[in-house]
């Protein structure tokens, strides 16, 4: 089937497969395959594995076409309406005012990019930007090879005097923000064991924590996050009281590698023995004898994955009644 005239010739080299088409859109891969096979859109081309894909400049125009059927038009109205009949569609229930025009910026945002936008404080085009890759990659992939390498990059623009320091702190401060709405979804579905998030005394930097949380929830697990400074002997406290099944702790290059090891054997005398201990980022220690050490996010979500396959007595308790 040819590309529908929709797709603009600036993105004709960029192809989607139908799940990463899904995802930017929030439009169910069945339903897309229902659209294609009804009204000939979003239009598929082949492959020379046979597998489908789909050009990029479709995702603008399928979340209009979400936003319409969300206002109440049918799918027959809506997905074959040319663009001056969608737009007078969504413009007759108001609809339009809800089709941000920075959801239009292409997908796949380079790290130059963001920086760009991060230099010009441009919050909300970076935001939605964002929102799209995590739409089109997913948590992990999202992760890894966007927000943790722009956080690096701005880290290390400053260190070299290209940035300042209102630049960091405006992209921790948005990013805090977006990482925390992202995570909550996730929150709420997680079944599994219990894990209690946090830094050690002495830890500020949490974006590190809050990237992690991200990596657990997806996998399941269920989390207390209690953010950044925590002394030990509280940790340990409300670990044993809740009951958590562990304790996961981010801990960055900017910390004190002799304090985070007293803090660390600390935490590990006071703890119950059935609880365990998780401990990434760029200044974790060497494995120590009851503390799993994860190396980098794929690390850390096959420890989570495990960790929400072995369900608790307790977390499998609430979830039968």
């Amino acid at each position: 089937m040819r590309t529908p005239p929709h797709a603009s010739e600036a993105s004709r080299d960029a192809r989607l497969s139908i799940g990463a088409l899904s995802r930017a859109t929030g439009v169910p891969v069945e339903t897309l395959r229902t659209w294609e096979q009804r009204y000939g859109y979003p239009g598929a081309e082949r492959k020379l594995s046979g597998h489908r894909v789909y050009p990029l400049a479709v995702v603008a125009r399928l979340r209009r076409i979400s936003v319409a059927i969300a206002a109440g038009h049918r799918a027959g109205d809506v997905v074959p309406a040319s663009d001056a009949a969608l737009d007078r569609l969504l413009a007759a229930t108001g609809a339009s005012a809800r089709v941000a025009t920075p959801w239009a910026m292409p997908v796949m945002l380079s790290t130059d990019e963001a920086l760009a936008l991060v230099q010009a404080f441009d919050a909300e085009r970076l935001t939605a930007a964002l929102l799209s890759e995590w739409g089109r990659l997913g948590p992990l992939e999202f992760l890894k090879t966007l927000v943790a390498p722009l956080v690096e990059r701005v880290g290390r623009e400053w260190a070299a005097g290209r940035l300042e320091i209102r630049h960091e702190h405006f992209l921790s401060e948005r990013l805090g923000d977006l990482l925390r709405s992202l995570r909550l979804p996730l929150d709420h579905q997680a079944s599994g064991p219990l894990v209690v998030c946090a830094t050690l005394p002495g830890e500020a930097h949490v974006l590190g924590l809050q990237m992690a949380a991200i990596v657990l929830a997806a996998a399941g697990l269920r989390l207390v996050y209690l953010g950044t400074d925590m002394p030990p002997a509280e940790l340990a406290a409300l670990a044993a009281d809740l009951p958590a099944a562990h304790v996961a702790l981010s801990i960055s290059s900017a910390a004190d590698g002799p304090a985070t090891l007293r803090h660390l054997r600390r935490l590990r005398q006071l703890l119950p023995e059935g609880i365990g201990i998780v401990v990434g980022g760029r200044g974790a220690p060497a494995a120590k004898p009851g503390v799993a050490v994860v190396a980098d996010f794929d690390a850390l979500n096959a420890w989570a994955r495990e960790a929400a396959a072995r369900r608790s007595p307790a977390a499998a308790s609430r979830h039968d009644e």
